[in-house]
């Protein structure tokens, strides 16, 4: 366990949110290899996905065909323990439930000079789902990406995820697939999995936005083919701040740092509190607790006395984390201007429940970028469009406003274009 003490006047907490980030770099090749896997199956298609599945994905094998039919994630569905159903649908009718609260009705403007601008929304034709894999299952990442695109409306949701040894998706992945309405299965992972769904294959049909985390080979081929396709994001390691004051229980404090642990060795976990008592009491929980749960990593964890806890609340805002646990009195009112991903408040407020069942997505920004975006959600898959609706009489009182604009930018047919027609002009355009 890295556990790193930090006394703090208050000051510049934007230089020590920087410093407490710790974000690791990918290895400077790393552009360069996804740049030639992107390549490959530019050129090879499904011949180069089988190939780099074994080669890279870790599969033994692999099936002759990628395509998962859809009736395997039905059945698989069904031979699950009861359990684990009941609780995939506890969390998709969550997540469906908040998804669902996201749909915005068109928005019309009625403008002085007698048009209209209206503002709407549809959702892309298709979209592909990342959902991580290989040595492990994650069916909550399915839920998370599936679940909010068919809200949004999406025709075509394709799920992709790598495979296991055996070159096939683990059985919950297939259930997730299923409960979340998913059209297409593909067994792939990794940048070749992220570049067949932006380029498109014989097999693999190209789409319009993909979404759903991954590794650094995953986000690289998003950074790389953005533009081709619509993303949702450009995702890092996993990050949680929590603000606690000197009630706070540090036992739940504590599990609450090494569950965010168990997402990788360079997931940052900050602890920030006035009370000296309680970071002292997290790390003697944090050093017992550690030894026995062979899930954690070796995650950096910073414990941090603030002055104040205005001060913490203003070092997490620096930090911008992807979740945020206010551990606090008043942490409902302090919630509303924070800067996160996601928030988490009430007695029993832990990320755990927000990565699973309480509705709110967990694909969240992180690196910082929480200052900027959100979490996923229907609007990821979403186009919005503008109509525009100008009857004569408005064109009349838009023209000569919008001709001395046109004059000013170089672009005078601008202005002839509008002026021609306003109903002092319309008929009377010459050609020569």
């Amino acid at each position: 366990m890295r556990l790193e003490r930090i006394a703090w006047d208050g000051a510049d907490p934007e230089a020590l949110a920087e410093r407490l980030r710790a974000a690791t770099s990918p290895p400077p090749e790393l552009a360069e290899r996804v740049g030639a896997i992107i390549e490959r199956v530019r050129t090879e298609g499904d011949a180069a996905l089988l190939e780099l599945s074994v080669e890279l994905d870790g599969a033994e094998r692999m099936p002759d065909m990628l395509q998962v039919a859809v009736g395997e994630a039905e059945d698989a569905h069904g031979s699950l323990d009861p359990e684990l159903v009941a609780a995939m649908s506890l969390a998709a009718e969550n997540i469906r439930a908040v998804a669902q609260a996201e749909l915005r009705e068109p928005l019309e403007v009625d403008l002085p000079q007698g048009h209209s601008v209206s503002v709407l929304e549809r959702a892309v034709r298709s979209a592909g789902i990342y959902a991580p894999g290989g040595r492990a299952a994650y069916p909550s990442s399915v839920l998370m990406g599936a679940i909010p695109a068919k809200v949004a409306g999406v025709g075509r949701v394709v799920l992709v995820s790598p495979p296991g040894p055996d070159g096939r998706l683990e059985p919950a992945v297939l259930a997730a697939a299923h409960v979340a309405g998913v059209d297409e299965i593909y067994t792939l992972g990794g940048a070749q999995a992220i570049a067949a769904l932006a380029l498109g294959t014989a097999t693999v049909g190209r789409v319009d936005v993909i979404a759903g985390p991954g590794n650094a080979w995953v986000t690289e081929a998003k950074r790389q083919l953005f533009g081709t396709v619509g993303i949702d994001g450009l995702a890092g390691p996993s990050e949680l701040v929590i603000v606690a004051d000197g009630a706070a229980d540090s036992r739940e404090v504590a599990l609450d740092a090494l569950a965010q642990a168990e997402h990788g060795p360079d997931s940052p976990v900050v602890i920030v509190s006035d009370a000296l008592t309680v970071l002292d009491a997290v790390a003697a929980d944090l050093e017992s607790l550690t030894p026995d749960r062979t899930s954690v990593a070796d995650a950096p964890f910073s414990l941090v006395e603030a002055p104040t806890l205005d001060h913490a609340v203003r070092l997490s805002d620096a930090f911008a984390p992807e979740h945020l646990e206010l551990r606090l009195e008043g942490a409902a009112n302090r919630a509303w201007d924070r800067i996160a991903g996601c928030v988490f408040v009430g007695e029993a407020g832990a990320t755990a429940f927000g990565d699973y069942t309480a509705g709110s997505n967990h694909v969240l920004p992180t690196g910082g970028a929480a200052r900027f975006s959100g979490p996923l959600g229907v609007s990821a898959f979403m186009r919005r469009m503008s109509v525009v609706d100008v009857p004569a009489g408005a064109a009349s009182k838009l023209s000569e406003a919008t001709g001395a604009l046109a004059q000013a930018e170089g672009l005078p047919v601008h202005g002839e274009s509008a002026r021609v027609r306003s109903s002092t002009e319309t008929g009377n355009l010459q050609v020569d």
